[in-house]
């Protein structure tokens, strides 16, 4: 019996999808029963090809080494910047013709850096074209690789000094070089002219060699000639450059006042006009002692006053051969461009000071003045020895 609606009666058997087939009833064992698992699908032939397990391999790898080095450039950075491990100030001597490997090694050995590879690998890349320079250097406490490596590129090292006072001989400069601590090598075996050294103070690095120091001194002498020759007084009674340096030397070494120097030049500059002896005292110890130079308790004797030398001006005329001493800038001005005066002797009066005088008789004068104030000098002098003696016997009564 059938209704009014639409629906169609399902037929025993059939699903309510009837494009799918019929179903089949399952006893309860055969529902209870595991489904088979499906197999995986089939990978394709180019997943399996092993150039793409290469190249996956290959960029894995490549990946690896990259996040590798970035950590290591990055510790390296890091190194190279930070604080070192030196705890006070120290010294340090970079050698000539030593390389960045030698120079980092030493650094690492004297606990100055942390690690040489990392010194060496980074300051390959800051130094580019420029060089460590050799010296030595003072580096401070902590100072960073980067410090180290900037204060050694710029060659800033430290700096020691000798001394050339004016009026030494090229022997006696020779004795102050060869005694230096600091000063290396040997210096040339024969002397060089007298009077051709530069006096002046010699700023040098550690490993500077004492022959650099004496070139040094004789470029800066013979160029300091030319310019004061050049510059002269017209009507001088002197010839070429050496005649100046030779009566340089004499002026320098009979006052070490600046202000005197000019005068004295022009006692010598009036006495050479007139054809009269220098009667110079220096060029009579020059030719006893050379260039050695008088002991300092040796006194000139009168007998000195006739030795025939080639230096000794009490004897010869004009000039000696040659200077005997090294002049310095002040004298060598003095005698190109000496005072304008009439005197013709001068004595040493007391204080440091020199007399002048125009007349035999006025400088007889000074000479009784200077003679009684040395002899007032010693009178005192021997008084006050005996004081002294007095004084010690009296303390070990």
């Amino acid at each position: 019996m059938s209704d009014n609606n639409d629906s169609t009666e399902i037929p025993f058997g059939r699903a309510d999808n009837a494009g799918k087939g019929p179903i089949i009833p399952k006893s309860a064992s055969e529902a209870l029963r595991p489904e088979p698992v499906p197999s995986p699908p089939r990978r394709s032939r180019k997943a399996r090809s092993q150039v793409v397990v290469f190249l996956n391999f290959v960029m894995t790898s490549i990946v690896l080494v990259t996040l590798a080095a970035a950590a290591i450039f990055y510790y390296a950075l890091d190194s190279f910047e930070k604080p070192g491990p030196l705890t006070a100030n120290t010294n340090f001597i970079v050698r000539n013709g030593a390389g960045l490997n030698e120079i980092a090694a030493s650094l690492e050995r004297n606990n100055i850096i942390t690690d040489s590879r990392v010194f060496r690998a980074l300051s390959r890349i800051h130094l580019e074209d420029a060089v460590l320079k050799a010296g030595e250097y003072e580096i401070r406490a902590h100072a960073s690789m980067h410090d180290v490596l900037e204060l050694l590129k710029s060659g800033k090292s430290i700096l020691y000094s000798v001394s050339v006072p004016e009026g030494l001989t090229v022997k006696q400069v020779f004795r102050r070089l060869a005694d230096d601590p600091v000063l290396e090598g040997d210096l040339p075996a024969e002397l060089p002219a007298e009077g051709s050294l530069m006096p002046d103070t010699y700023k040098f690095s550690r490993g500077t060699k004492r022959a650099e120091i004496l070139q040094q001194m004789l470029t800066a002498q013979k160029a300091l000639i030319n310019q004061i020759w050049e510059k002269r007084d017209d009507d001088l009674p002197i010839a070429t450059p050496e005649e100046m340096v030779t009566l340089a030397s004499i002026v320098e070494k009979e006052t070490g006042r600046a202000d005197e120097r000019p005068r004295v030049a022009s006692v010598f500059i009036n006495r050479l006009e007139k054809g009269m002896r220098l009667q110079s005292d220096p060029t009579i110890i020059y030719g006893i002692f050379g260039g050695d130079g008088k002991p300092a308790d040796r006194p000139i004797l009168q007998s000195d006053l006739e030795k025939q030398t080639p230096y000794n001006t009490y004897v010869i005329k004009g000039l000696p051969p040659t200077p005997i001493a090294n002049p310095g800038r002040a004298a060598l001005e003095a005698v190109a461009n000496p005072s304008r005066t009439s005197d013709l002797y001068f004595v040493a009066d007391g204080t440091g000071g020199h007399a002048f005088a125009e007349t035999l008789d006025d400088h007889n004068a000074n000479v009784r003045r200077w003679r009684k104030i040395e002899a007032e000098k010693a009178k005192q002098a021997t008084q006050e020895t005996q004081e002294t003696q007095d004084a010690g016997q009296t303390a070990g009564q």
